[in-house]
């Protein structure tokens, strides 16, 4: 049976220009340029300012100072925003002497520092084993199999996927008919390409590739690591070092050897090709130490000069002057408002993106200001997301934000901003330390441990409490594993 209510709900909507706001909130500095170019190839509205104006005019530094994401206008949300009934053009246009956004001298550096890099080319990983394939396989029909085994290697070296699903794969795709036992063929003449270890479909099979470009068969070591990895990879993954001694009757010593040569294997043989691809971090804020002052300098690239295009506006206000009105002039000034209150969004959220990044690394910089000065890690104070977003009036998703994809440089190295966030921890006398103290305890006890008897998680908190920090095991095995190191079993050497 079907039944009619009334019911009354309050929900929370983002507006559209709080949703392109929080977007180019979290992006890079290198992504948020690439979505300032390509907003102005999309919006012909929106030009990039190449004039000497003010920052902002008198209206806009009448404006309430933005201390919340919130603060958005929604003016822009009413239903008959892009109607084609009359309005006052002369103050639609009067906002556009402010809407050119510029960065104040404060956030400006120096000719030198804007300075694009040049970039080096580097050949792509894929294109190095292309070109080998191209020199290696003379017959047509194997070298088009040998490219696509190629095109299925992983940027890591590894061929992952199963011979027998790109056997389908080229029947279906590529209407070519094949058999594994011809793949294998080919594979096999692949994984004598360089770098050693190419095209392997495990760690083992990588590893032990590697080892038969060695001269395989004149040294004992290399005999000996290759007979380990075949016969005793699990025992040896595991390091149970006196298992594999026991089973192949060896020293220690000569198992020594056999590891060292092993050691030597890359186990990501594509990686040294790859890493044409990597990205460099870009900072998006300097700390700058003058005399003892900090201050914060926002990169540049953060803040391009925008502004509305000058001959939009124009065509705006000749229809002011129009007395006909039209309904093709209706529609095309329609259009061209569309437009331009799309450039005006942009401008307003680029503004408000500059303006979150200063006020969230200026209150980092005064909650951590020892490590701003001295670059010692024991320094750093706890803090957390919520202590910044009530210093500052904003909510702790937009911290988060900010504080997941940017980095700053300082007279110490480049850091993320979440490596200045972290949790409190009391000691015996009652003093709140940040647990990168107790994780640079633990991480300097590891490197000068006995390897042959490496510390168990319960020696670490025997250490830990020692110093005056009542930690259980499993928090002392978290912070291990935060630090990236492995199980004492694991650390054990010869």
């Amino acid at each position: 049976m079907l039944k009619q209510s009334l019911s009354h709900k309050l929900l929370q909507k983002l507006s559209p220009q709080q949703i392109q706001f929080i977007k180019l909130l979290q992006m890079t500095t290198a992504d948020f340029e690439e979505r300032v170019e390509q907003e102005l190839l999309d919006n012909p509205a929106l030009e990039k300012s190449e004039e000497d104006f003010a920052t902002f005019n008198a209206a806009e530094k009448k404006k309430e100072e933005f201390n919340n994401e919130e603060s958005i206008n929604d003016d822009f949300n009413s239903s008959d925003h892009y109607g084609t009934e009359d309005f006052n053009v002369s103050e639609f246009l009067n906002a556009d002497d402010s809407a050119g956004f510029k960065m104040t001298d404060d956030y400006n550096q120096s000719d030198e520092e804007q300075k694009e890099l040049p970039i080096a080319y580097q050949q792509s990983f894929y294109d190095f084993l292309v070109d080998q394939t191209h020199a290696n396989f003379d017959n047509e029909d194997e070298l088009q199999l040998a490219l696509h085994l190629v095109g299925n290697i992983e940027e890591d070296g590894y061929l992952r996927r199963p011979l027998d699903s790109i056997v389908n794969d080229l029947a279906f795709t590529e209407n070519i008919s094949t058999t594994e036992e011809q793949l294998e063929r080919i594979l096999i003449k692949i994984q004598n390409f360089d770098p050693p270890g190419i095209g392997a479909r495990d760690l083992q099979e990588c590893l032990l590739l590697q080892l038969y470009k060695k001269d395989y068969g004149t040294s004992k070591s290399i005999d000996l690591a290759e007979k380990i990895l075949s016969e005793h990879m699990e025992a040896f993954v595991k390091k149970h070092y006196d298992k594999i001694m026991k089973s192949l009757k060896i020293t220690d010593d000569e198992l020594k050897a056999a590891i060292k040569e092993i050691t030597k294997l890359n186990p990501k043989p594509g990686q040294s090709q790859s890493q044409s691809t990597s990205q460099y971090i870009i900072p998006d804020f300097t700390v700058n130490n003058i005399d003892g002052v900090l201050n914060v300098v926002l990169n540049s690239r953060n803040a391009p000069e925008l502004k509305l295009s000058q001959s939009y506006s124009e065509t705006l206000q000749a229809y002011d002057k129009d007395t006909k009105n039209d309904k093709n002039l209706k529609d095309t000034v329609q259009y061209i408002k569309q437009k331009l209150d799309g450039a005006k969004w942009f401008i307003d959220s680029v503004k408000q993106r500059q303006q979150t990044l200063q006020l969230t690394m200026t209150a980092i910089l005064e909650s951590q200001k020892d490590f701003f000065l001295y670059g010692d890690e024991v320094s750093l104070k706890p803090m957390i997301l919520k202590d910044i977003a009530e210093k500052i009036g904003m909510d702790i998703s937009t911290i988060s934000r900010v504080a997941n994809s940017k980095y700053v440089q300082t007279d110490f190295g480049i850091y993320p901003l979440k490596y200045f966030f972290s949790e409190g921890i009391l000691s015996d006398s009652g003093e709140e330390v940040s647990n990168r103290e107790v994780k640079k305890i633990l991480s300097d006890a590891v490197s000068q441990e006995e390897k042959k008897v490496p510390l168990t998680d319960e020696a670490l908190m025997a250490i830990l409490r020692e110093k005056g920090y009542n930690i259980a095991r499993r928090t002392v095995a978290k912070y291990r594993e935060q630090l990236n190191i492995p199980v004492a079993r694991l650390r054990k050497e010869l």
